[in-house]
C-alpha cells in the first residue's frame, strides 16, 4: 500500500486481514511529540489511506513511554515568534480532519501518557481502546499553557461525552485514569497492556455500541440552546476560580464551544481562531516559558546515579515525617528516628492516609507501609546512603545531632538538613566531611510542593549536589540549586511579603482585605491565610532569623499570639479562627475603603528581594530564580516570576514606585542592589530557549 514512500516517525505495516497499523515512533526522542514534520507524514499516509480503503486502521506508539506527549511546544514557540500560529494550527485540523473521514473503522490503541495534541488525535479516530494501566493518563492540559485545544478538541469532545462532562476535562487540564475515561466514553474498551493491539483489531471487527443514554446527553448538552443556558453557568464557575484577566483560556475556551455550531467545519474554524489570538497574550507566553523552566528543572537531576537505596530522617514533626513518608512513597527504604515512639508514631498514621489516597489497593498501601519504619533509637544512620535533619532550627542542636550521625557514615553517604533559614556556613563547623553535606529544602506540606531547593556551600563536593539532585529527580520533585546564605531563595524572597502584610494588619487593615489583593495580583493564597497555614510559630522563628539580615522587623503581636497558643490552621486559632480546614474570614466593613498602595506595600518588597538575590547569586541566573519562586511560593504563574514581571512592568517605572513608598513609609523600601543586572535589560516576552527533546 505505501510503496515508494518512505517516513522517518511513522511505521505502516498490513496484515493479512487487510487491517493498516500505524505506528508513531518520533526519530530521535524518547517520547512522541507531534511535530510539523510527524503532521506532514501522517497527511501523507491518510491521503494513501483514503484512496485504497483498507479494512481498518489502527494507531498505536512505539514508545515505552505513553502514545503522545502533544504537540511540539518548541515549534509552538517558534510560530508564535513568526506569528503563524493559525496557520499551522489549520494545518493540524486538515490532518486530523481528513483521519476522521476515512471511509474505513480507526481504532486508536493508548497506552502511558496521551496528552494535548495526542488526545486530539485520537479523538478523531472512530473508536478508541487504552491500556488498563495506572500509568495510562489521557489529558487535554492546554489551559495550562494559557490556550486551549486547538486540533478539534473543543470540537469533538463535546460531541463525544457530553458538554457538562467535557467541559471541566479541558477546564482544568486534568489527567483521566483509563478507568475514568471508560466511564465518560472517552475510551471505548479497556485491555491489559500485553493484549492492547490485539484487542484493538477485535474492536475493529466488532464495533463497541455507544449506549443511547450517553449519545443523548451528547446531543441534548450541545443544541443551540443548551449552549446558551450552561455557558453562563460554566463561566460563572470558573470566574469563582481564576481571573479572566490573569488567565483568558478557560474563558475563551468556553466562548469557543459556545459559538460552535452543528458544523465540524465551523467549530473548527472558531477553535483556531481562538488559540492564535491566546498564543499572543503575555499570560500564554508566560505560562510556556514555565513549561521550559519546569523541564529545565526536572533534567538538573538527569544522567546522574543518586546511590541512595535508604534514606534516614531524623525528625518526625510536620517536615520530617512528611519528607520520611513522600521517599517511601517513592520507593526508598525509610528509617524514621525521634526521641520517643510517640513523636513518631503520628508520622506513620498521617503517611499510612497519604498511602490510603494515592495508591488505592491494599496490596500497594502495605506495600508502601512496609517501607517507612520507626527508628527510636537511631540504628538505621549506619545503613544510610542519605541522611536528613529536621529537627527545630537550632544551630547547636542541629550540629550535636552531627556529631552522632557522621561517625557512623562508612564511605560516601549524603548528610543533608532541611532547614529553612539557618546559613549552611554555620551548620557545617565541626564536620570532618562538610564535603558530603548540604540542605534539602522540602516546603509544606511535602505530597503537593513541588519544589526543593539544594543549598550549597563553598565547600561542597559538586558530585554530592549532582547526586542529591538526581534523588530530587527520583522522588518527583523540582530541585533548584542555591547559595547557603540567609533564607536561600524562596524563604528569603518570602518574608518581605509576610512581615509588610504582617505589619499591614497590626496597622489595622483587615486580613480578608489583604488576602483578596494578594490574590488580585495573582497569588494562590493571601498572606495572613498563608501564614496560619504555614504556622505563626514557623513565621516568628524564620522571620526572627531573617529580618536583621534583610533589614526588617518582625512586626508586634505574634509572640502574644504563641503565647496563647494560637499558632494558626494547626491549633484551628491564629489570625483567622478555622473550622474544618478552612479560615473563617471575618466580613469587611462596608465603609472601608482600601489604601491605594496595598498591593504594591506586599508585591514590590518580594521582587525588590528577588532581584538581591540575583545580585547576590543566590541561584545560577534569572530563569532558575523565576522557577524556584514560582514553584517554591505559587508566585502568579501568568505573570512569569519576579524578574519576568520586573521586566514587563518596566525597571524604572517599579524602582519609582520602591522610592515613593521608600519616602512614605520608610527605608525597607528603597531599591537594593540589583537593579541594573544584565538580565532585566531583556525583553518582557522572551522566552527562555526550548530545552533538547
Amino acid at each position: 500500500m505505501f510503496e515508494g514512500l518512505r517516513f522517518n516517525h511513522w511505521k505502516t505495516s498490513e496484515g493479512d486481514d487487510g487491517i493498516v497499523t500505524l505506528t508513531l515512533d518520533r526519530v530521535g526522542s524518547s517520547v512522541n511529540a507531534i511535530s510539523r514534520a510527524v503532521l506532514d507524514e501522517l497527511e501523507q499516509i491518510v491521503e494513501r489511506l483514503a484512496i485504497d480503503k483498507p479494512a481498518g486502521v489502527i494507531i498505536h506508539s512505539a514508545k515505552p513511554s505513553g502514545f503522545a506527549v502533544g504537540a511540539d511546544i518548541k515549534e509552538f514557540v517558534e510560530y508564535a515568534r513568526h506569528d503563524t500560529v493559525l496557520e499551522n494550527i489549520e494545518h493540524g485540523q486538515r490532518v486530523y480532519e481528513s483521519l476522521a473521514r476515512l471511509p474505513c473503522p480507526t481504532v486508536a490503541a493508548v497506552h502511558g501518557a496521551c496528552m494535548g495534541g495526542g488526545t486530539e488525535l485520537i479523538l478523531a479516530c472512530r473508536q478508541r481502546i487504552a491500556a488498563d494501566d495506572d500509568k495510562t493518563r489521557i489529558a487535554l492540559p492546554e489551559v495550562m499553557l494559557g490556550i486551549h485545544p486547538g486540533w478539534g478538541g473543543t470540537a469533538r469532545l463535546p460531541r463525544l461525552i457530553g458538554a457538562t462532562e467535557a467541559l471541566p476535562v479541558m477546564l482544568t487540564g486534568r489527567a483521566l485514569s483509563a478507568k475514568r475515561a471508560l466511564s465518560l466514553g472517552v475510551v471505548d474498551r479497556l485491555a491489559r497492556s500485553e493484549e492492547l493491539l490485539t484487542e484493538a483489531r477485535l474492536l475493529l471487527r466488532h464495533a463497541a455500541p455507544r449506549p443511547f443514554a450517553r449519545r443523548a446527553k451528547a446531543w441534548a448538552t450541545n443544541t443551540w440552546l443548551a449552549r446558551q443556558i450552561l455557558a453562563p453557568v460554566v463561566l460563572k464557575q470558573t470566574a469563582a476560580k481564576v481571573r479572566k484577566e490573569h488567565y483568558p483560556a478557560p474563558f475563551a475556551m468556553i466562548d469557543v464551544w459556545k459559538r460552535g455550531g452543528s458544523g465540524i467545519q465551523q467549530r473548527l474554524k472558531i477553535e483556531a481562531r481562538s488559540v492564535a489570538k491566546l498564543a499572543k497574550t503575555p499570560t500564554a507566553q508566560n505560562l510556556i516559558r514555565i513549561f521550559f523552566l519546569q523541564e529545565r528543572l526536572k533534567g538538573q537531576g538527569g544522567g546522574t546515579d543518586p546511590g541512595i537505596k535508604h534514606v534516614h530522617v531524623v525528625g518526625a514533626g510536620v517536615m520530617g515525617g512528611d519528607i520520611a513518608a513522600w521517599a517511601a512513597f517513592k520507593g526508598f527504604e525509610v528509617t524514621l528516628q525521634d526521641r520517643e515512639m510517640k513523636f513518631i508514631q503520628p508520622a506513620l498514621d498521617r503517611a499510612r492516609q497519604l498511602y490510603e489516597k494515592k495508591l488505592k489497593t491494599p496490596e500497594k498501601i502495605e506495600a508502601t507501609v512496609r517501607r517507612l519504619r520507626a527508628d527510636v533509637e537511631g540504628s538505621g544512620v549506619a545503613s544510610a546512603d542519605l541522611a536528613i535533619e529536621a529537627i527545630y532550627e537550632n544551630a547547636d542542636a542541629k550540629r550535636e545531632l552531627y556529631g552522632k550521625i557522621e561517625p557512623q557514615f562508612q564511605a560516601d553517604e549524603i548528610l543533608a538538613t532541611n532547614t529553612s533559614s539557618i546559613p549552611l556556613d554555620q551548620l557545617r563547623e565541626g564536620l570532618k566531611a562538610p564535603r558530603r553535606f548540604l540542605g534539602l529544602h522540602f516546603f509544606n506540606p511535602v505530597a503537593q510542593m513541588p519544589l526543593v531547593e539544594v543549598v550549597r556551600h563553598d565547600q561542597l563536593d559538586p558530585a554530592i549536589e549532582k547526586r542529591a539532585l538526581a534523588f530530587c529527580k527520583a522522588i518527583g520533585k523540582l530541585p533548584v540549586a542555591v547559595k547557603g546564605t540567609p533564607g536561600f531563595l524562596v524563604n528569603r524572597i518570602l518574608m518581605p511579603y509576610l512581615l509588610e502584610a504582617m505589619r499591614l494588619y497590626s496597622e489595622g487593615v483587615p486580613g480578608p482585605v489583604l488576602d483578596r489583593e494578594a490574590k488580585k495580583f495573582g497569588m494562590p493564597m493571601g498572606p495572613i491565610e498563608l501564614a496560619d497555614t504555614v504556622g505563626l510559630d514557623v513565621c516568628a522563628s524564620v522571620g526572627k532569623e531573617l529580618a536583621p539580615f534583610l533589614g526588617l522587623e518582625v512586626p508586634p503581636g505574634l509572640d502574644e499570639k504563641l503565647e496563647a497558643g494560637k499558632r494558626g490552621k494547626k491549633d484551628g486559632q491564629g489570625l483567622y479562627v478555622w473550622q474544618d480546614g478552612k479560615p473563617q474570614k471575618p466580613e469587611i466593613d462596608k465603609d472601608y475603603v482600601t489604601p491605594p498602595d496595598l498591593q504594591e506595600r506586599m508585591i514590590l518588597p518580594m521582587v525588590n528581594e528577588a532581584i538581591a538575590c540575583l545580585a547576590d547569586g543566590v541561584v545560577d541566573d534569572a530563569d532558575l530564580l523565576d522557577a524556584g519562586v514560582i514553584f517554591g511560593t505559587g508566585f502568579a504563574p501568568f505573570r512569569g516570576g519576579p524578574i519576568q514581571y520586573a521586566r514587563t512592568e518596566g525597571v524604572d517605572k517599579l524602582k519609582a514606585k520602591l522610592d515613593q513608598l521608600a519616602q512614605r513609609y520608610g527605608d525597607r523600601f528603597k531599591p537594593k542592589n540589583g537593579w541594573d543586572h544584565p538580565a532585566l535589560a531583556q525583553s518582557g516576552l522572551e522566552l527562555p530557549a526550548a530545552p533538547a527533546a
